[in-house]
């Protein structure tokens, strides 16, 4: 039938007039059929939903009656838009005359985005509140949830503003009860209020400009949306408690991720107030990352990371916090040191490194802890600006003179100490100023005051040297700690040439020392090159030198050759002699033992000998009986002998032996018949001859034995 009616609707205009009305009486009637069906369906109130739109019912009359006052949408069947949504599809018996169905479509929310939702309908918020609480609604899509409650005892929605922001996504949501606004537009039903479309125009816009339909991305770097690498985000709460009178930070909660009330850095809206968040700038910033922030709730502002360098710390002056214990000791008067989590000067310094610290919560007081210079000179800074304000020192000297003296000091302050600084002085420029600028400038002044121009030049060493010996122990007192004093040159510029007249006479002076030094030098000089003259001369006799001196080696060797033989053979004359005076005493030892044995013997034949005559005497003697008869006997025997006259013509006395000692007496046999004579006539005893041993060999034989 269908192939019959189209081929009789593409038939040639030349076809036959019968079959063109009968094709249209077929058109006819199916145009009739289908107006009497769409008729039908239309009467019993089928309605039909595209599947990316919803169907919003409105209810316009109702056995149950209308809304009670004050509210939009109905849960309970009254008159009014309906709680409950149409989805894609067909749907009956939705009669014309008590339903009209408002077909919107879907909510996006794009990729990365954020979508803000407001309830026209719900509990009203009490006095403080300022976003309505989060219900468990399946994201603002089950109306009648968020009216009633998802439970016998759980809290209704809230109109107003919400807690809750919709992530990326699709939703079906019934946009009678809720406007929810996004980047790309405003979905919601229009009920011509020019007063709510005003609202939500301004809300998009304040969102638009404060960037709040994208997540808050911290650290992105450069191009991203926070546009610098190195900041934080400091969070303001719109809702929540106020703080207590006299706090400007709201402290931390639910930081932590096994709190039970942890928030997840202000994500988490419901966590933070049920942890106790209270509304105003918070403690806690937000670090490197990615927040899906409710931008209702929280507004974030950019702050650069607090740096501390390298050679410094960080002293801390908390903004927030209860009273805590001074801990900077009784002596000290210059303010209280607290500890962590109190108000006032910390007594922890933050060591190098980067922080996210809150400049709200409180201050960073950067003190230096490596040597640092100042210049007390006109015009002259160093990169920490310190010493910006500084200037050259005005002196007066002794003499009358006004000298301006550049200074420089080097400083080093205890890390340790830093706080302590901080305390007395406020900053480190503060300490400069106020105590040690008038601090060296009356010290110097003070010197000047004593010294002439010319001993202020001349004793600069002097003057550094006490100048930092007495003000180190004064620096100790501000726990400071003096390194060095520099002093440069005193300027003239006011002193009317006097300083440059004075300076030209110390130049002459020092150029007449330069000029003798000079001419020492010059001396020492001529005497070197008269040195080299006599070295290049020796160098050009060089030859002949070498030559004579291998001569002289040559001569010292030959005498040394000489030396040696002459030594050696007296050495070996020395040694011939000595053996020959060895042997000479050998010999003579020898000889002078044997004459001494012979003349033992010989003595001891002699000694034999006059025993033997002495015996044969005294048995002569014994014979006589008397003595003096042998002795007469003997010399008659010798006088009869004797060829001599017995007297004498002449008698001499003499010493020589037998005939007289040198007193003058007889000696020998005459005396000894003398004696016997003399003995007899005066009747005493003659004396015993005397008995003789052998005298040694080369004495003489006794008298008597002769």
């Amino acid at each position: 039938m269908t192939c019959r009616l189209l081929s009789l609707l593409f038939l040639p205009a030349s076809a036959s007039p019968f079959l063109a009305s009968a094709w249209t009486l077929a058109l006819t009637g199916a145009l009739a059929l289908l107006a009497g069906v769409v008729l039908i369906l239309w009467v019993l109130g089928f309605r039909y939903i595209p599947n990316d739109r919803v169907g919003v019912v409105e209810k316009l009359w109702s056995r149950r009656g209308s809304l009670a006052a004050g509210r939009l949408v109905a849960c309970d069947g009254e008159a009014g838009y309906q709680a409950r949504l149409l989805r894609g599809g067909v749907h009956p018996f939705l009669w014309r005359w008590q339903y009209r169905v408002h077909r919107l479509p879907l909510v996006s929310v794009a990729q990365g985005t954020i979508g803000y939702v407001y309830a026209r309908d719900g509990e009203a918020l009490p006095a403080g509140q300022m976003l309505a609480r989060a219900v468990d609604c399946n994201h603002f899509q089950d109306a009648e949830a968020f009216l009633r409650g998802p439970g016998a005892a759980a809290a209704t929605g809230q109109r107003g503003r919400q807690r809750v922001i919709l992530r990326e996504g699709l939703y079906a949501i019934n946009l009678a009860l809720f406007v929810v606004i996004t980047e790309e537009n405003v979905y919601r039903l229009r009920i011509g209020d020019r007063a709510e479309e005003k609202s939500i125009e301004g809300w998009h816009d304040e969102l638009d400009r404060a960037d709040g339909f994208h997540p808050v991305v911290i650290g992105a770097g450069p191009g991203g949306p926070s546009g610098a690498a190195d900041d934080i985000g400091i969070v303001t709460v719109q809702d929540g408690a106020t703080l207590l009178p006299g706090e400007i930070i709201a402290p931390a909660v639910g930081v932590s991720p096994s709190d039970p009330h942890f928030h997840g850095s202000y994500q988490d809206v419901e966590a933070f107030l049920a942890a106790g968040g209270q509304r105003g700038r918070q403690l806690v910033p937000l670090t490197d990352g990615t927040y899906f922030l409710n931008r209702w709730f929280a507004h974030v502002e950019r702050l650069p990371k607090t740096v501390v360098p390298i050679g410094h710390v960080g002293v801390v002056v908390s903004f927030h916090g209860g009273a805590g214990a001074d801990l900077s000791g009784r002596g000290f008067r210059h303010g209280e040191r607290v500890a962590e989590g109190s108000r006032g000067v910390l007594e922890r310094t933050l060591g190098p490194g980067k922080y996210a610290f809150n400049t709200y919560a409180g201050q960073v007081h950067l003190v230096p802890t490596t040597n640092f210079v100042l210049h007390w000179i006109t015009g002259r800074t160093e990169s920490h600006r310190y010493d910006e304000t500084l200037k050259s020192i005005d002196l007066v000297t002794a003499d009358a003179y006004e000298p301006v003296l550049p200074l420089s000091v080097v400083v080093h302050i205890d890390y340790e100490k830093a706080p302590s600084v901080v305390q007395r002085f406020g900053d480190v420029k503060r300490l400069i100023t106020q105590t040690l600028d008038p601090l060296l400038s009356a010290f110097f002044r003070d010197v000047a005051h004593k010294k002439t121009m010319l001993a202020l030049l001349h004793e600069r060493d002097e003057i550094q040297k006490e100048a930092t010996a007495s003000l180190r122990a004064r620096f100790q007192e501000f726990d400071i700690e003096l390194v060095d004093v520099l002093i440069g040159r005193p300027e003239a510029e006011a002193a009317g040439g006097k300083i440059e007249t004075l300076l030209e006479q110390l130049r002459l002076r020092q150029l007449s020392r330069e000029q003798v030094e000079t001419y020492d030098r010059q001396r020492v000089a001529a005497e070197k090159l008269t040195t080299l003259r006599q070295a290049e001369a020796i160098a050009q006799k060089q030859t002949e030198l070498t030559n004579s001196s291998v001569e002289i080696e040559i001569a010292q060797n030959r005498g040394n050759a000489d030396l040696s033989r002459a030594r050696l053979q007296a050495s070996q004359t020395v040694v011939t002699a000595e053996a020959e005076a060895r042997r000479r005493v050998l010999i003579a030892e020898a000889e002078g033992r044997e004459k001494t044995l012979v003349g033992e013997g010989e003595a001891r034949r002699t000694s034999l000998r006059g025993e033997a005559q002495a015996g044969v005497l005294r048995s002569k003697i014994g014979a006589y009986g008397d003595p003096r008869l042998f002795a007469a006997a003997l010399l008659g025997r010798l006088l009869s002998d004797s060829r001599q006259p017995l007297v004498p013509d002449r008698l001499f006395v003499s010493g020589a032996p037998g005939s007289g000692g040198a007193d003058g007496r007889l000696s020998g046999p005459l005396s000894s018949l003398l004696d016997l004579l003399l003995a007899e006539h005066a009747g005493v005893a003659p004396k015993e001859p005397e008995t003789r041993t052998a005298s040694p060999e080369g004495s003489s034989p006794p008298a008597d034995a002769a």
